[in-house]
Protein backbone atom coordinates (compact mmCIF):
# COMPACT_ATOMS: atom_id res chain seq x y z
CA UNK A 1 0.00 0.00 0.00
CA UNK A 2 1.14 3.26 -1.20
CA UNK A 3 0.49 6.44 0.85
CA UNK A 4 0.74 9.31 -1.58
CA UNK A 5 2.19 12.38 0.62
CA UNK A 6 -0.27 15.54 -0.45
CA UNK A 7 1.17 18.23 -1.84
CA UNK A 8 0.47 22.01 -0.29
CA UNK A 9 -1.78 23.77 -2.46
CA UNK A 10 -1.33 27.41 -2.42
CA UNK A 11 -4.68 29.47 -2.26
CA UNK A 12 -5.54 30.35 -5.45
CA UNK A 13 -4.69 33.92 -6.14
CA UNK A 14 -7.43 36.23 -7.50
CA UNK A 15 -6.59 38.85 -10.23
CA UNK A 16 -7.45 42.48 -8.42
CA UNK A 17 -7.18 44.09 -11.62
CA UNK A 18 -9.39 42.36 -13.52
CA UNK A 19 -12.19 42.40 -10.84
CA UNK A 20 -12.03 46.23 -10.70
CA UNK A 21 -12.11 46.54 -14.53
CA UNK A 22 -15.41 44.60 -14.22
CA UNK A 23 -16.93 46.28 -11.15
CA UNK A 24 -16.05 49.21 -12.58
CA UNK A 25 -17.92 48.35 -16.20
CA UNK A 26 -21.34 47.66 -13.85
CA UNK A 27 -20.60 50.73 -11.65
CA UNK A 28 -21.10 52.69 -15.34
CA UNK A 29 -23.49 50.14 -16.23
CA UNK A 30 -25.60 50.85 -13.01
CA UNK A 31 -25.60 54.97 -13.34
CA UNK A 32 -26.05 55.10 -16.67
CA UNK A 33 -29.50 52.67 -16.64
CA UNK A 34 -30.52 54.24 -13.64
CA UNK A 35 -32.78 57.21 -13.10
CA UNK A 36 -32.28 59.78 -10.85
CA UNK A 37 -34.97 60.77 -8.04
CA UNK A 38 -35.58 64.85 -8.38
CA UNK A 39 -35.11 67.24 -5.26
CA UNK A 40 -38.24 68.25 -5.91
CA UNK A 41 -41.12 66.26 -6.37
CA UNK A 42 -43.45 67.58 -9.35
CA UNK A 43 -45.44 70.13 -9.04
CA UNK A 44 -49.72 69.14 -7.78
CA UNK A 45 -51.53 68.87 -11.30
CA UNK A 46 -54.74 70.90 -10.74
CA UNK A 47 -57.35 71.21 -13.93
CA UNK A 48 -58.37 74.80 -13.13
CA UNK A 49 -62.32 75.78 -14.33
CA UNK A 50 -62.32 78.23 -16.72
CA UNK A 51 -63.85 81.98 -16.22
CA UNK A 52 -64.88 84.45 -19.04
CA UNK A 53 -64.05 87.13 -16.46
CA UNK A 54 -60.56 86.22 -15.50
CA UNK A 55 -57.55 89.00 -15.28
CA UNK A 56 -54.52 88.40 -14.82
CA UNK A 57 -53.05 88.93 -11.14
CA UNK A 58 -50.41 91.60 -10.65
CA UNK A 59 -49.23 92.65 -7.98
CA UNK A 60 -45.27 93.18 -6.52
CA UNK A 61 -45.93 90.36 -3.11
CA UNK A 62 -46.40 86.89 -4.33
CA UNK A 63 -50.23 85.40 -3.04
CA UNK A 64 -49.92 83.00 -0.34
CA UNK A 65 -51.12 79.89 -2.36
CA UNK A 66 -53.45 77.14 -1.11
CA UNK A 67 -54.03 73.73 -4.00
CA UNK A 68 -56.85 71.73 -3.48
CA UNK A 69 -56.99 68.83 -4.99
CA UNK A 70 -59.38 66.20 -5.80
CA UNK A 71 -59.15 63.74 -3.15
CA UNK A 72 -57.92 62.97 0.45
CA UNK A 73 -55.56 64.84 0.89
CA UNK A 74 -57.18 68.09 -0.25
CA UNK A 75 -55.15 70.90 1.04
CA UNK A 76 -51.50 71.37 -0.43
CA UNK A 77 -49.13 74.17 0.44
CA UNK A 78 -46.59 74.34 -1.97
CA UNK A 79 -45.58 70.56 -2.34
CA UNK A 80 -46.58 69.71 0.76
CA UNK A 81 -49.60 67.91 1.64
CA UNK A 82 -51.66 69.57 4.94
CA UNK A 83 -54.22 69.25 7.16
CA UNK A 84 -56.97 71.78 7.70
CA UNK A 85 -55.60 72.82 11.43
CA UNK A 86 -52.09 73.07 10.01
CA UNK A 87 -52.83 75.11 7.37
CA UNK A 88 -55.10 77.35 9.61
CA UNK A 89 -51.80 77.59 11.79
CA UNK A 90 -49.82 78.36 8.81
CA UNK A 91 -52.19 81.01 8.04
CA UNK A 92 -52.29 82.53 11.05
CA UNK A 93 -48.44 82.76 10.90
CA UNK A 94 -48.22 84.40 7.33
CA UNK A 95 -50.61 86.74 8.55
CA UNK A 96 -48.74 87.93 11.93
CA UNK A 97 -45.63 88.42 9.50
CA UNK A 98 -47.65 90.31 6.47
CA UNK A 99 -51.05 91.37 7.66
CA UNK A 100 -51.88 92.92 3.85
CA UNK A 101 -51.49 88.78 2.79
CA UNK A 102 -53.05 87.86 -0.27
CA UNK A 103 -54.40 84.43 -0.15
CA UNK A 104 -54.34 82.45 -3.87
CA UNK A 105 -56.62 79.53 -4.14
CA UNK A 106 -55.31 77.14 -6.65
CA UNK A 107 -58.73 74.73 -6.74
CA UNK A 108 -59.36 71.69 -9.39
CA UNK A 109 -62.27 71.99 -11.42
CA UNK A 110 -63.48 68.41 -9.90
CA UNK A 111 -62.68 69.55 -6.08
CA UNK A 112 -65.32 69.40 -3.20
CA UNK A 113 -66.73 72.60 -3.21
CA UNK A 114 -66.81 71.96 0.39
CA UNK A 115 -63.27 71.97 1.08
CA UNK A 116 -63.00 75.21 -0.71
CA UNK A 117 -65.32 76.87 1.58
CA UNK A 118 -62.97 75.23 4.38
CA UNK A 119 -60.11 76.91 2.96
CA UNK A 120 -62.29 80.43 2.73
CA UNK A 121 -63.43 80.05 6.28
CA UNK A 122 -59.87 79.49 7.67
CA UNK A 123 -58.95 82.67 5.73
CA UNK A 124 -61.57 84.52 7.34
CA UNK A 125 -60.61 83.20 11.29
CA UNK A 126 -57.03 83.97 9.94
CA UNK A 127 -58.16 88.02 9.44
CA UNK A 128 -57.87 88.02 6.22
CA UNK A 129 -60.21 89.73 4.24
CA UNK A 130 -62.26 88.67 1.13
CA UNK A 131 -60.94 91.02 -1.13
CA UNK A 132 -57.41 89.51 -0.47
CA UNK A 133 -58.67 86.30 -1.38
CA UNK A 134 -58.75 85.23 -4.95
CA UNK A 135 -59.30 81.98 -7.10
CA UNK A 136 -56.75 81.05 -9.41
CA UNK A 137 -58.73 79.99 -12.76
CA UNK A 138 -57.74 80.02 -16.58
CA UNK A 139 -59.15 82.04 -19.55
CA UNK A 140 -61.50 80.51 -21.34
CA UNK A 141 -61.02 79.66 -24.64
CA UNK A 142 -62.43 81.32 -27.38
CA UNK A 143 -64.64 78.94 -29.38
Amino acid sequence: MQFASHKRRRAPTVIIVSLIDVLLVVLIFMMVTTTFKKELPPSIKVNLPESKEAKAGAGDNKPFVIAISTNSPYFYLGEKPVTLDRLQNELNAAVKQDPQLTLAIRADRKSPLGEVIKVWDAAKSANISADRVKLITEKNAAK
